[in-house]
């Protein structure tokens, strides 16, 4: 599908969408081949790192809602079943992907173009970018993992300010919440993502993808489970080429040489 443009080089899969006329608003089609990349990105020995980024003013403004569909007669358990299998597996796919997921968000990131943004693993902002949980002017209820993720990102009660009202938050607004890690010029955006993600390419793909799993597993469990599971995880982890190799590195006083495995 042209309109999301698949390119890799050097160790990272670069994801971007391409429909700037509507500021990359997401089809059906446009969401599930998203889902299908981050599938084969998250499987391929040969990519550590991705990237997800639009073209044009917008980074994604969110579900495409001008097809039709959104005020199409429905039966009970429609909607919930196309939340499922729709916004809430593109999220998913992006928390279970076994590679470092950056955003760079290249202007406006609204509904579930937010919550895609906010799903990564870091978000560099454009100066331009803006987030909105747009839901609350469409009288909609956040999906997309919104409710799921916000509060974990900037508490409960800011979540609530930001869904509540649906005011446009600036990417400096944004990263003085935490909900972006850095705010950079927009052009240097596209440099800034190519560095932390081929950075992140070169490391220790399995090491990462245990650490990943760690952080987000570990709001939702107690101490005793999220203990156990960093036990388990180093376990698996000492088993890597990568892990044994950082070590002989430090004890020989070099650099480690990782190569993804």
């Amino acid at each position: 599908m042209d309109s999301v443009r698949y390119v890799t080089a050097e160790r990272v899969a670069h994801l971007t969408l391409d429909r700037p006329e509507a500021l990359n608003a997401l089809t059906p089609g446009q969401r599930d081949h998203l889902v299908q990349r981050l599938g084969e990105a998250s499987a391929d020995p040969g990519i550590g790192a991705v990237v997800v980024t639009g073209t044009g003013r917008g980074f994604c403004a969110g579900a495409d809602l001008r097809g039709g569909g959104a005020t199409a007669e429905r039966v009970p358990g429609d909607v919930a079943r196309t939340i499922r299998l729709g916004a809430q597996r593109l999220i998913a796919a992006v928390l279970d992907c076994e590679k470092p997921v950056i955003a760079a968000v290249n202007g406006t990131a609204a509904g579930l173009g937010a919550h895609l943004a906010l799903a990564c693993d870091l978000v560099l902002a454009a100066e331009s970018a803006r987030f909105i949980e747009v839901f609350v002017r469409r009288g909609l209820v956040p999906d997309g993992g919104g409710a799921y993720l916000l509060p974990r990102l900037v508490g409960p009660q800011r979540a609530k300010e930001l869904m509540f009202f649906g005011d446009a938050l600036s990417a400096p607004e944004a990263e003085r919440l935490g909900l972006v890690n850095r705010v950079v010029p927009d052009e240097e955006l596209a440099k800034t993502a190519r560095e932390w993600a081929v950075r992140l390419a070169a490391g220790p793909t399995r090491t990462l993808a245990l650490t990943k799993q760690l952080l987000n597993a570990s709001l939702d469990g107690d101490r005793a489970a999220a203990f156990t599971a960093e036990a388990a995880a180093q376990e698996i982890n000492m088993t890597t080429h990568d892990a044994q190799e950082g070590l002989r590195a430090f004890v020989e006083r070099r650099s480690p040489d990782f190569r993804g495995r």
